[in-house]
């Protein structure tokens, strides 16, 4: 067997990043779940009350923006363990209604 081979399959650190891969193939599994809820959610808001809920595409903002982190770490693509490793994300959605710089006063 090639040494460079033998020295990469007895690497610990692969190894431990094959646990937090699975571990965030799981969370990317329920993530998606609850995803395509607050799909049917929003949709039945859109439908009934006219327009989606602010709070709601928030929450699916981050949702997707913190599937996309899972997705970087498991494809390799980003060595940053997302949440709850790091930061959460957070919602580029602003209310529209308040006008930009002013405080909202709910909290």
């Amino acid at each position: 067997m090639d040494e460079q081979l033998k020295k990469n399959i007895s690497a610990v650190h692969i190894w431990i990043r094959l646990v937090y891969m699975l571990l965030f193939a799981v969370v990317l599994y329920a993530a998606m779940a609850v995803f395509w809820v607050l799909v049917l959610v929003q949709f039945m808001f859109a439908l009934i009350a006219g327009k989606p809920k602010l709070k709601l595409a928030q929450f699916a903002d981050v949702l997707c923006q913190y599937i996309n982190q899972c997705l970087r770490f498991v494809s390799f693509s980003s060595e940053e363990k997302p949440f709850p490793f790091s930061d959460l994300p957070v919602s580029d959605i602003v209310d529209s209604a308040e006008p930009e710089g002013e405080p909202s006063s709910q909290a």
